[in-house]
């Protein structure tokens, strides 16, 4: 859609009128933008937020579409194409809102905390694995050099 728009404001009166043509590229690029920075915001809450901002912007591109058809900047191909375009687009946006909006998951910044407190555990685990073989070892090399206990064999068996 933003590419669409761009194309659109390009070409022609469009691109004369400088305020129109400007206030619908800023919409469009504002669809893309808010689902970025509210999935960046780390919470579902934040994301639902910026995704009603999108279906306003959405709504906003709609109706300077028709300004743009009404004024003869586009042809009623191009305002039918494009006005279908961010309706689905803000459909989809809702679907996904009620999505979210039914979903247990809260967001980053809360599973975040989590996750790397579990990593955390698992390095720390990883580390005292590794130091209790190592002791073991240590312990075993200790106990063959200085109680000089001969390994087991067959023909000679272990005092032990």
């Amino acid at each position: 859609l933003t590419n669409a728009v761009y194309a659109q404001t390009r070409a022609g009166a469009f691109a004369k009128d400088y305020g129109l043509s400007d206030q619908i590229r800023r919409a469009a690029v504002s669809i893309m933008s808010n689902v970025a920075e509210g999935f960046e915001r780390g919470t579902s809450t934040e994301f639902v937020q910026f995704l009603y901002v999108d279906k306003g912007s959405c709504g906003e591109v709609r109706a300077q579409l028709q300004i743009a058809v009404d004024q003869a900047y586009i042809t009623t191909q191009a305002h039918v194409s494009l006005a279908d375009l961010a309706r689905r687009i803000s459909g989809v946006i809702s679907n996904f809102i009620a999505h979210l909006q039914g979903s247990d998951y809260r967001g980053e910044k809360f599973h975040r905390p989590q996750r790397q407190a579990r990593a955390q555990s698992a390095k720390w685990q990883a580390i005292g694995q590794a130091t209790q073989l190592a002791n073991i070892r240590a312990q075993a090399q200790y106990q063959r050099q200085h109680q000089q206990i001969p390994p087991a064999s067959p023909s000679h068996p272990s005092p032990l």
